[in-house]
């Protein structure tokens, strides 16, 4: 899993992941991965991604071959998720089985998105929630909450309060650890 977090204050938008994967008691860490980088930019939105480490491909894959997806709103992203659901599933071999009684097929996926149009959260069953501070989702999503929740009041920018979530993370996650990536946005008006 992961620490992923994203936090809009003032004229900043920051989204900022650890760098660690994970497959069961395997540690791989950035020093050896060549791409330890959760994070993937669509024009001006960075997607945070967690849970399987093969999401990361399928949504360069996805991305790159769809310029017209729209990441701005709740409702685009949540028309955008619903759009690429049968792709997943068709071309990406997604199993979208997860519990009997779910009510919807699951997209596997959950995601922080960033841009300048604010902070968003995505989940399986093709939830999209706006946030007005912030949110962190992932296995070390727990600490990383208490830690902006305690410093949001104190610190003066998006980006300084996702490091002491994504530090909050690492330090008490063991599916999560340093470096991290951060990358900011200003927010439209």
């Amino acid at each position: 899993m992961t620490t992923l977090v994203a936090v809009r204050k003032n004229d900043q938008i920051a989204i900022a992941a650890d760098t660690l994967t994970t497959f069961g008691d395997t540690r791989l860490s950035a020093e050896f991965d060549r791409s330890p980088d959760k994070i993937v930019r669509y024009h001006d939105t960075y997607i945070g991604l967690c849970g399987s480490a093969a999401h990361q491909l399928v949504f360069e894959s996805l991305l790159a071959a769809r310029p017209d997806l729209d990441f701005s709103t709740r409702r685009g992203i949540f028309e955008t998720i619903r759009l690429l659901h049968p792709i997943l599933k068709e071309q990406h071999f997604l199993n979208p089985k997860e519990e009997e009684d779910d009510p919807y097929e699951s997209t596997q996926i959950t995601a922080l998105v960033a841009s300048a149009h604010g902070i968003f959260g995505v989940f399986s069953m093709r939830e999209v929630f706006e946030y007005t501070r912030f949110w962190a989702v992932g296995s070390g999503r727990e600490y990383a909450l208490g830690a902006m929740h305690a410093h949001y009041p104190r610190l003066k920018t998006a980006e300084a309060i996702a490091r002491a979530g994504i530090e909050a993370g690492a330090t008490f996650d063991r599916n999560s650890a340093l470096p991290m990536t951060v990358y900011t946005v200003a927010p439209k008006a």
